[in-house]
Protein backbone atom coordinates (compact mmCIF):
# COMPACT_ATOMS: atom_id res chain seq x y z
CA UNK A 1 0.00 0.00 0.00
CA UNK A 2 2.83 2.39 0.72
CA UNK A 3 4.12 2.15 -2.83
CA UNK A 4 0.75 3.08 -4.27
CA UNK A 5 0.51 6.18 -2.06
CA UNK A 6 4.09 7.10 -2.90
CA UNK A 7 3.37 6.73 -6.62
CA UNK A 8 0.37 9.05 -6.32
CA UNK A 9 2.52 11.63 -4.61
CA UNK A 10 5.17 11.38 -7.32
CA UNK A 11 2.52 11.68 -10.04
CA UNK A 12 1.11 14.78 -8.36
CA UNK A 13 4.57 16.34 -8.23
CA UNK A 14 5.20 15.57 -11.90
CA UNK A 15 1.82 16.96 -12.93
CA UNK A 16 2.45 20.09 -10.91
CA UNK A 17 5.82 20.55 -12.57
CA UNK A 18 4.30 20.08 -16.03
CA UNK A 19 1.57 22.62 -15.43
CA UNK A 20 3.89 25.13 -13.85
CA UNK A 21 1.20 26.00 -11.35
CA UNK A 22 0.78 25.24 -7.71
CA UNK A 23 -2.32 24.86 -5.62
CA UNK A 24 -1.01 27.34 -3.08
CA UNK A 25 -1.00 30.58 -5.02
CA UNK A 26 0.80 33.27 -3.07
CA UNK A 27 -0.14 36.58 -4.63
CA UNK A 28 0.22 38.49 -1.37
CA UNK A 29 -3.51 39.10 -0.96
CA UNK A 30 -5.84 38.18 1.85
CA UNK A 31 -8.89 36.10 0.94
CA UNK A 32 -11.10 39.17 1.25
CA UNK A 33 -8.85 41.22 -1.05
CA UNK A 34 -8.85 38.36 -3.54
CA UNK A 35 -12.67 38.21 -3.47
CA UNK A 36 -12.92 41.96 -4.06
CA UNK A 37 -10.46 41.77 -6.95
CA UNK A 38 -12.31 38.87 -8.53
CA UNK A 39 -15.71 40.52 -8.06
CA UNK A 40 -14.45 43.70 -9.72
CA UNK A 41 -13.06 41.72 -12.65
CA UNK A 42 -16.37 39.90 -13.08
CA UNK A 43 -18.31 43.19 -12.99
CA UNK A 44 -16.03 44.70 -15.63
CA UNK A 45 -16.38 41.61 -17.80
CA UNK A 46 -20.19 41.67 -17.49
CA UNK A 47 -20.31 45.39 -18.29
CA UNK A 48 -18.14 44.88 -21.35
CA UNK A 49 -20.29 42.01 -22.56
CA UNK A 50 -23.48 44.00 -21.97
CA UNK A 51 -22.03 46.95 -23.89
CA UNK A 52 -21.22 44.71 -26.84
CA UNK A 53 -24.62 43.00 -26.79
CA UNK A 54 -26.54 46.25 -26.31
CA UNK A 55 -24.75 48.18 -29.01
CA UNK A 56 -22.66 50.23 -26.62
CA UNK A 57 -25.51 51.54 -24.46
CA UNK A 58 -25.67 51.45 -20.68
CA UNK A 59 -22.64 51.73 -18.49
CA UNK A 60 -19.08 51.72 -19.61
CA UNK A 61 -16.80 53.88 -21.69
CA UNK A 62 -18.21 57.38 -22.16
CA UNK A 63 -16.32 57.89 -25.43
CA UNK A 64 -18.39 55.18 -27.07
CA UNK A 65 -21.81 56.03 -25.63
CA UNK A 66 -21.76 59.81 -26.27
CA UNK A 67 -21.55 59.86 -30.05
CA UNK A 68 -24.54 62.20 -30.62
CA UNK A 69 -24.36 65.94 -29.86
Amino acid sequence: MYLRGNQREKDRERAQARNGKSKNKDDGLTPEQRRERDAKALQEKAAKKAAQAGGGGGSGDSSKSNTKK
